[in-house]
């Protein structure tokens, strides 16, 4: 099936299918740059000498034409600085490819979630990570001429450049709104893992605020070089998200702190991003606030933080003393910090 884009969207480039086995070596495994969901991601370069990331879809990826349309004509209209700009795409017999501008530090996730590589991101790259990350959101939700929920924010979908600035990417599962549109139902909840809100993947309802879920559970990672999706720090009980809000509630948030970081002395800083990141990822999506609020309480050091409510999946309030007294055995080694 042969689609094209409609007049007008010039700017991006319609590849040939020999182009990209060209740029590719052939789709080479040592130009192989990782694997997602809908396919693989490779290395290329055009005969002008610019780098690429070619993003091929797997046939039985799930995301068949529908969603390869959307992602081509919302990255086309999306301009900003953290977000990760489309150079063109490629549509031939089955083949579906989409070309990306090429990140030469890969993704997120290749960092922090490894104890030698996460050693290379202090706090400070970390916070410019955060923050990056929130304003490519803000634009999403707030300031492109369509509201944006991106409904797949995840590590691996943060790309760094150079520079190690952040760029948000894999645009194929998000929901374009009006200027007044900010949620939706669905029948068919797609996400990751880990990342979803919890009104999301029982329901089928997303809002700006399953965003801002995913941007807290995204933001917690960061800081404490730990996976949400599959953490075991309490042996089979419990989750990143849970395990956050007990250090908070007992005043040894420095514990959740990534050793790798190798902070002597935490510093308030640090505490607040953590009470924002819990505050994102509360239950309940009206006590989240929107990314321009969470923005606003990351930066402003004046403004007096409430305290964090109970986070997403944890155990119902029956189940809370034996949760708490088995992260208790965990937590008797932790150092205490200065009081809030």
């Amino acid at each position: 099936m042969l689609w094209r884009m409609e007049e007008g969207r010039s700017e991006l480039s319609m590849f040939e299918f020999s182009q990209v086995i060209d740029a590719t070596n052939n789709f080479s495994e040592g130009n192989k740059l990782g694997e997602g969901g809908f396919g693989r991601v490779y290395k290329g370069q055009l005969p002008n000498g610019l780098d690429i990331a070619v993003k091929r879809l797997t046939q039985h990826s799930g995301q068949g034409l529908n969603e390869f349309k959307t992602e081509i004509h919302l990255i086309a209209k999306l301009q900003h600085t953290n977000l990760v700009r489309l150079l063109g795409y490629c549509i031939e017999g089955e083949e579906k490819i989409l070309i990306y501008e090429y990140m030469s530090n890969k993704s997120l996730d290749f960092f922090i979630f490894d104890t030698t590589r996460g050693a290379l991101l202090n706090w400070n790259r970390r916070r410019h990570i955060i923050e990056g990350v929130a304003q490519g959101l803000l634009y999403l939700h707030k300031h492109s001429r369509l509201r944006v929920i991106h409904r797949d924010l995840k590590a691996s979908n943060i790309l760094l450049d150079e520079n190690m600035n952040p760029r948000i990417s894999d645009f194929g599962l998000a929901r374009i709104f009006g200027s007044n549109g900010s949620h939706a139902n669905t029948s068919r909840v797609v996400g990751t893992h880990g990342y979803m809100a919890p009104e999301y993947a029982s329901e089928g309802q997303f809002s700006i605020k399953s965003d801002v879920f995913s941007f807290g559970v995204l933001l917690l990672e960061i800081i404490s070089g730990k996976r949400n999706n599959g953490f075991h720090q309490t042996g089979n009980i419990g989750n990143l998200l849970g395990y956050a809000w007990l250090l908070w509630k007992r005043e040894k948030w420095c514990d959740l702190i990534d050793p790798c970081l190798d902070v002597k002395h935490p510093t308030m800083e640090i505490m607040r991003f953590i009470n924002v990141g819990l505050m994102c990822v509360q239950d309940d999506a009206v006590d989240r606030p929107t990314i321009s609020d969470a923005i606003s309480l990351l930066m402003n050091e004046s403004t007096i933080l409430p305290d964090p409510k109970r986070p997403a999946y944890f155990r119902s309030k029956g189940e809370d003393t034996e949760l708490e007294e088995q992260y208790s055995i965990n937590l008797l080694t932790g150092s205490s910090p200065a009081g809030r």
